[in-house]
């Protein structure tokens, strides 16, 4: 007969003292309600100006004009990406009623 061990954890459902008293699962919030940032607004911008990039090449246009609007692109989606997922996230925390806090 093979016996298993019991629960070797903390509590079931608790906290423990190892991760901070944080949920289980890692506590992921959701992305929605987060602040936006810079980086994040950047990161998008890099991939839809690289997908325009590739996909213009793939199309056999000129390297140094697709590459140079690709800059333009990134230059341009960065702030609008993030002033776009700014208005949605102050809008998000004003119909659940929380303060918002990029205002100063």
């Amino acid at each position: 007969m093979i016996e298993s061990r019991g629960a070797t954890g903390g509590r079931p459902g608790g906290s423990s003292q190892k991760n901070g008293g944080k949920p289980r699962g890692g506590g992921r919030v959701d992305p929605r309600l987060r602040e936006p940032t810079w980086r994040s607004a950047f990161i998008r911008a890099l991939i839809a100006a690289g997908i325009f990039v590739a996909v213009m090449l793939a199309l056999k246009g000129n390297p140094v004009s697709v590459a140079l609007t690709g800059v333009i692109l990134l230059g341009l989606y960065t702030p609008f990406g993030f002033y776009t997922d700014r208005f949605f996230y102050r809008r998000r925390m004003a119909k659940l009623g929380q303060q918002d806090r990029t205002k100063k």
